[in-house]
């Protein structure tokens, strides 16, 4: 076994899916893992695994002194990613002012190098000029909604810190899918959604898809190899939804929906649930932000991470039969069935284990607060003042 490096690194968003993953990476990787975590968190996500937690919260930069002290480099992975919110102004203060303070505290300790995970979404615009990267200039104006908005002046605040000195490189994650997805984040839910029979269409739209691990291992390499001010986008495969829908329904062993869902659908269900949501106070199902962003394909070439990084995807279908295992191991699917089928009996795919699963148990509850993409089709009342809904589209990265 390789030495461990005798650095202090501090984490950001750890308890997260992508930030559990790589923080469990890094403690194979360096020999103090600091982890920053709200007092409200979760901390038992940390279980098992050598870190230190130390409380304090991005938004209260007197909080992150104590954080950075000693640290040579930061990761820093924590972001709110919500479609909808009763106060937008959150979603700002915790992804571009928590990272200005961060920039900062970080500065203000000498600290060596500042990783900082954005999103394939301040990059994979339509342009009509081939497939999007690194180098596509976009502007705050191309960005749909509040948080991909954010996340974009997020990074032009880490690129100009980079621009004056500060040693800052940026990834730019796809959509990770694998296991430990605990929210689970949007993408995650399309899994778990499919495998509880509630995906019989399609929308026609499209991303780049990532197993987990491999990202967080391009977080690795870029603090090891990357430029000072540069990007690199972390991602494997561009596909369909329709293709991933086909991926999940191999691992899972049923059939893939075959109906497409025509995109006006979808857009006049959310501009109908928003209007009804408003008036009562409640959060959409549907948000308007994730059907505009479903509207094009955020397809993206991810050549530069290979060859300056030597990042090296393992495939993304092994990732999503991990998906698909841990779900059903974790009691997230109520039946394993493709849409129209019963079945009340799955089995994992890890040794010969059988995993017997009841017709109605309760499934967890909440909202991803990640990348990635979400769609189902219900014939049933709903719960607000229309008769029934499409429900619902959401994607990001």
């Amino acid at each position: 076994m390789a030495a461990l490096e005798p650095i202090t690194t501090l984490i950001t968003g750890a308890a997260g899916f992508l930030g559990w993953h790589v923080t469990r990476l890094l403690a194979r990787h360096v020999e103090s893992v600091r982890v920053l975590v709200r007092p409200t968190s979760q901390a038992r996500a940390m279980e098992g695994l050598n870190v230190d937690c130390v409380y304090g919260d991005l938004r209260d930069k007197a909080s992150l002194a104590n954080a950075v002290e000693g640290v040579r480099q930061v990761f820093h992975v924590a972001a709110d990613y919500r479609l909808w919110a009763k106060n937008p102004d959150e979603i700002y203060e915790n992804n571009v002012v928590g990272t200005r303070n961060l920039l900062a505290s970080s500065r203000e300790a000498g600290v060596e190098r500042f990783v900082y995970t954005s999103s394939v979404a301040t990059i994979a615009v339509p342009s009509g000029e081939g497939l999007p990267d690194e180098g596509t200039q976009t502007r705050l104006d191309q960005m749909i909604g509040h948080y991909k908005r954010s996340k974009f002046m997020a990074e032009q605040e880490v690129m100009e810190a980079a621009a004056k000195g500060f040693p800052a490189v940026v990834v730019n994650p796809t959509t990770p899918v694998g296991a430990g997805d605990r929210k689970p984040t949007p993408t995650g839910r399309i899994i778990v959604d499919f495998l509880n029979g509630r995906i019989p269409a399609y929308v026609d739209t499209g991303f780049n898809v990532v197993a987990v691990e491999d990202v967080a291992e391009g977080h690795w390499l870029a603090a090891k190899h990357g430029r000072i001010g540069e990007r690199y986008i972390l991602g494997e495969r561009n596909m369909t939804l329709k293709d991933f829908l086909g991926l999940v329904a191999a691992n899972a062993g049923c059939a893939a929906p075959r109906m497409r869902l025509p995109y006006a659908v979808a857009l006049a269900a959310g501009y109908t649930e928003n209007f009804f949501c408003s008036m009562i106070g409640r959060e959409p199902r549907i948000p308007l932000e994730g059907v505009r962003m479903a509207r094009h394909k955020m397809f993206v070439d991810v050549s530069r991470a290979i060859r300056e990084l030597g990042f090296r995807p393992t495939g993304i279908e092994a990732a999503i039969g991990r998906a698909v295992d841990w779900y059903i191991a974790n009691g997230y699917v109520t039946r394993h069935s493709p849409p129209r089928r019963g079945g009340r009996e799955a089995r994992a795919r890890q040794g010969s284990e059988r995993i017997e699963i009841a017709e109605d148990p309760p499934s967890p509850s909440g909202r991803g607060q990640a990348e990635g993409c979400k769609i189902w089709l219900d014939v049933l009342p709903h719960p607000a003042p229309t008769a029934s809904t499409v429900s619902t589209i959401e994607f990001n990265t």
